[in-house]
This record gives C-alpha cells, structure tokens and sequence, in this order.
C-alpha cells in the first residue's frame, strides 16, 4: 500500500509503499477513502518543539470501507463504512474516567494516525459506524466537527447569547455550526480579511466583521451587546488580548486555536470584566456518536467547507501551497484513487 509518512525535522513528507498491514485481534483493517489535512499536521510537520516525530505515519481525521476483521471484532462487518477516532485510550485513567477525552489519556495506548495512506488497521474500538444516508466526505469531517462540538459544550451556550467567533478556518466555522445549532442568539464571524465570509454566513452567523481599528464597537453593534461567548479559533499570537478585549463582563472565551507560541494576556483588563478563559483540545466518543448520527439534520451541509480533493501522491506539494498564502479552507485526500 501507499502512505505519507514525515521523515521529521521538517523535512518533506514523502509517499512510500509499506507492506499492507493485517487485522490482529481485536483490530479491523479499512480502506480509506478520504482523510482532511488538518491544521495541526501543518504545524507538526514543520519542526520545532511541536512535532509528530520521525517517521511517522499520520492524518487524522478520515473514513473509509472495512475490509478485513482481526479475531475478537464483533458487530461490525465487512464492507461497513466507519470514522475513526484517532487516539486509543486506555479507558481507566482520570481523563478517560471522568471527562472520557481520549485525546487527553495519561496512557495512550497507542494511535490511528492512519489516515493518509490506502489502508489503516485500527482497533475497532475507535471506529464509529457511519449511517448509510453518510458518505465518505461526511465521516472524514466528524473529528473536526467534534472539536468544534466539544468547545461549544464548554461553553455552555444558553438560549438567546451573543456570540463571536474569532478565524475563519475549518474550527471557526463549525465554531459557528455549532453555536446555532444549540441556541446561541446573533454571531459574529471575525477575521483579517473576508475571504470566508459566505462560508461564515452559510454556517450560521449573521454577519461578518474584518479587524480594524473599530471592531469592537462593530461587534457590540452587530451583536447589540458586547459578547456573552468569544470562540478563539486561530491560534496565533494576540488572539487571546482580542478575545479579552471583546468579551462582556462574565464572558466566557473558548480557545481552540491551540497556539503552540506563548500569547500574552493582561490579566487586569480581564479580571475587570470577570472573564473567564477555558482551554480546550479533544473531544469524547460521544461528540463522535452524536455527530454520526445527527450529521444530516443540521441547518446546513457541513460539506460546503470542503473545497478541493487531491490524490495522495498529491499531499506532498498541497502541503507547501498550505503554508503559504492560499484559497482553501478543507482540502480532503482521496487515499484511493
């Protein structure tokens, strides 16, 4: 089979031919069909402190085609379409135990970074069952939706509350899903410039703002009230001071930017509004379950956010168009063609 796999150091992804894997106990073998490239596999793959590794392979949010079961599976079959959760946890620690966030496990049992490569075993524990009416393009967007579902829980969105989200990348945007969805009042989309306006608006927000010298006051007129929720969704430096700055007094600011550089904060400025700033990565199973079967009855195609599909002899060159300045907002990998 055919796989990317990252040399390290910030070297060039190369495509390889690995001997395809066999099912072990407990285990199934699937055929991707589509792997998203993630925001997190451009920042680990330049080098530095934040890295995937040396030789690794990677992607992680993808679905595809059971083609083999491993001894021990049961209740799946092959030929079953699934989405895999891409860290396996251990189930017993306190992060698997109380909060059920896989991503946080103290043991990590090991990883389904598969996902860009023509065939991925993975234990079955971490493959949800994808509902006929889902295809693959739709399972390989569950594990960013689940982010997104995730931060939005955290925030605890009550009825009628004034939202602003801050990036217009894939996390912002379902940021914005997902805050209509669960009741939030008038949002705010926000970002340097308006290239992702019309997806912002398709997602749900009422309108969209660029930064400028006069945001907030922008903010405060679009929203009618400074916001109650500020989602952080960019993970650059400063974003943080902005969320601050535009939050009301008991705001709540969800960071899911997951900026890997340190990102200064008054602390006077938002302990004069009482803000409070909840950090957030993961997600549990049950944001996974849930999306699987809610996906098509939402208010929009989450779908629309996808716009290009490449081969996986592709990714190498996708992966420097993505560093520099560019039109995509999700690019998905078609591993089998």
């Amino acid at each position: 089979m055919k796989a990317a796999i990252y040399p390290g150091d910030g070297r060039a992804i190369a495509i390889e031919t690995l001997p395809d894997p066999e099912p072990g106990p407990g285990e199934v073998i699937i055929k991707v069909e589509r792997c998203g490239i993630c925001g997190t596999d451009l920042t680990m793959t330049k080098g530095g402190q934040w890295d995937y590794g040396s030789g690794v392979q990677f992607g992680h949010e993808y679905a595809g085609e059971i083609i083999a079961l491993g001894s021990q599976v049961s209740g799946y079959r092959v030929g079953e379409r699934v989405a895999v959760q891409p860290s396996v946890a251990c189930g017993e620690c306190h992060a698997c135990r109380s909060h059920g966030n896989t991503i946080l496990c103290q043991s990590r049992l090991g990883s389904a970074m598969h996902g860009f490569a023509e065939l991925a075993r993975v234990p079955v524990s971490v493959a949800t069952r994808l509902p006929s009416v889902l295809s693959a393009a739709d399972g390989a967007l569950i594990e960013p939706l689940a982010i997104s579902l995730y931060g939005a829980q955290l925030a605890q969105i009550k009825s009628g509350e004034p939202v602003l989200v801050l990036g217009g990348g894939t996390v912002a945007l379902y940021a914005i899903y997902w805050a209509r969805r669960l009741g939030a009042g008038r949002i705010v989309a926000m970002s340097r410039s308006a290239r992702r306006r019309d997806l912002s608006l398709a997602m749900g927000a009422d309108q969209f703002i660029a930064y400028g010298d006069n945001e907030i006051g922008e903010v405060i007129e679009a929203l009618g009230a400074p916001p109650a929720i500020v989602f952080e969704c960019v993970g650059a430096e400063g974003l943080l001071h902005k969320a601050v700055m535009h939050a009301a007094q008991f705001g709540r600011i969800i960071s899911l930017g997951f900026c890997t550089a340190p990102d200064t904060v008054i602390p006077a400025l938002a302990s004069y509004k009482c803000a409070s700033i909840q950090f957030s990565v993961g997600y549990t199973m049950g944001e996974f379950l849930y999306i699987a079967d809610q996906m098509d009855k939402g208010h929009c195609d989450p779908k629309v956010i996808v716009s290009n599909e490449i081969g996986l002899d592709a990714l190498p060159a996708m992966f420097d168009t993505l560093r520099g300045p560019n039109d995509e907002t999700k690019v998905h990998v078609c591993c089998g063609s």
